[in-house]
C-alpha cells in the first residue's frame, strides 16, 4: 500500500468492525474470528459477509493473520487509524484521580516529585512510567574561546548566560593552530552570541546547506569546534519506574527483543529523541511501533503529555507499553498526571 488508510475512506461498515476486533483483541490478546465479529459487532451480518469485510482491511493494511491462525489482529497501521478516529477515551473515575493526587501532593522536592509520579503511571496503568526532568533555563551562548592542547585536542572555554563558564575537551581529526581556532572562535561569537546553546550546532548546519558555496576551511573548522556547544547543552534526563511490568506484557515475550528494549532504557538516548518529539508538540502525544524509529520499540507505543506551569511548558511524562494496549485508559491517565504535575509543581515553586 502506498496511500495511508484514513478514517474518510472507510464505509461506516468497516470502521465498526475494525473498532470491535481491535478492542476484542487489546481486551485478549487472541486473534479475532469472523464468528467472534458476528456475536461482538451488534450488527446483523452473516460470517461470510463479515470474512469479506475482514478481507477488505486486510488488504488496507490495517488487520493482519498471524501465520498460526484464522483470525485477524491488528497491524501498528490498524491500532494508529483506530486511535486518531475510532477510540472512546474513558472517563478517569474520582478514585483513580484522587490516588494520583495524593501520590503526587505527597512529595515536597522536586526529585522525589518525579520518582513518585513515573512510579504512580507504571503502578496505575501496569506499564512503564516515565517522566522527564523539568528545563533548566534556557542555556544562551554569550562567549567562546578555543586553546590548543597537544594530541589533537582542544581546549574549548564556555561563557554561558553571563555568568556560568564551562570547560570542554574535543578530541579533533587534525591539529589546530591558535590562530584557526581564534578565527572560529570569533565567528562564533560574532554569529552566534545570544543564542540558544542547544541551536548552535543545528543552526550553523543549516545555514551551511543553503549557501554550500559559501563552505570553506574555516567553517569545517567551525563545526568541528561546534561539538564543544553540543556537549555544553545538558541533555535533558528522565526518571523510569515499572520496566519489569513489560516482561509480564504477552506480546513482548521475544528474549532478544526485551534483551534490545531494555537497553534502550539504559542508554537514555533514543528515549530522550522521543521525549525531545513529544516536547516539540503540546499535550497528548502517541508513537506507535515503527513511529518511534527506533527498532527496540517497534512493538511499543509510547504515550506522552507535556506538563507546565505557568503557561511554560517543563517537560514530558508518560507510558511506554506493548502496542496492545488499553489506550482508552492509559490516555486519560496521562493526560490527568500532566496537569496534575504541572500544578503542584507551581505549588513547590
Amino acid at each position: 500500500m502506498t496511500n495511508k488508510p484514513e478514517h474518510k475512506d472507510m464505509t461506516e461498515r468497516q470502521q465498526h468492525l475494525l473498532k470491535v476486533l481491535v478492542e476484542r483483541y487489546i481486551g485478549d490478546g487472541q486473534p479475532v474470528g469472523s464468528r467472534t465479529l458476528v456475536k461482538e459487532s451488534g450488527l446483523d451480518l452473516s460470517s461470510a459477509t463479515i470474512r469479506n469485510v475482514m478481507a477488505d482491511l486486510e488488504d488496507l493494511g490495517l488487520i493482519t493473520s498471524p501465520h498460526t491462525s484464522a483470525g485477524r489482529i491488528p497491524t501498528n497501521l490498524g491500532y494508529r487509524l483506530f486511535v486518531d478516529s475510532l477510540l472512546t477515551v474513558e472517563t478517569l473515575s474520582t478514585d483513580v484521580i484522587q490516588r494520583i493526587c495524593t501520590d503526587i501532593e505527597s512529595e515536597d522536592d522536586v526529585q522525589s516529585l518525579l520518582g513518585k509520579t513515573s512510579s504512580m503511571l507504571s503502578e496505575v496503568t501496569q506499564l512503564a512510567g516515565l517522566v522527564m526532568i523539568p528545563r533548566a533555563e534556557t542555556q544562551s551562548l554569550r562567549h567562546v574561546e578555543f586553546l590548543p592542547l597537544s594530541e589533537n585536542r582542544v581546549l574549548a572555554i564556555l561563557v554561558i548566560n553571563n555568568k556560568d563558564v564551562q570547560n570542554r575537551v574535543i578530541h579533533t581529526q587534525r591539529p589546530y593552530s591558535a590562530s584557526e581556532l581564534e578565527q572560529a572562535a570569533n565567528y562564533l561569537n560574532q554569529a552566534f552570541s545570544g543564542r540558544n546553546l542547544a541551536s548552535v550546532r543545528s543552526d550553523l548546519l543549516k545555514e551551511m546547506s543553503e549557501a554550500k558555496e559559501q563552505v570553506n576551511h574555516l567553517m569545517t573548522t567551525v563545526i568541528e569546534m561546534t561539538e564543544a556547544l553540543d556537549r555544553g547543552a545538558q541533555k535533558q534526563d528522565y526518571v523510569i519506574a515499572g520496566q519489569t511490568n513489560l516482561m509480564e506484557e504477552g506480546q513482548l515475550t521475544d528474549i532478544d527483543q526485551l534483551r534490545h528494549l531494555f537497553e534502550a532504557f539504559n542508554h537514555k538516548q533514543d528515549i530522550l529523541h522521543l521525549l525531545d518529539q513529544a516536547l516539540d508538540g503540546q499535550g497528548i502525544q502517541l508513537f506507535i511501533g515503527e513511529e518511534s524509529g527506533y527498532k527496540a520499540l517497534d512493538d511499543c507505543s509510547i504515550v506522552t503529555s507535556t506538563y507546565e506551569a505557568d503557561g511554560e511548558i517543563l517537560g514530558v511524562l508518560g507510558i511506554i507499553g506493548p502496542t496492545r494496549m488499553s489506550y482508552e485508559k492509559v490516555i486519560p491517565i496521562v493526560d490527568v498526571t500532566a496537569k496534575i504535575l504541572g500544578t503542584t509543581l507551581k505549588t513547590l515553586g
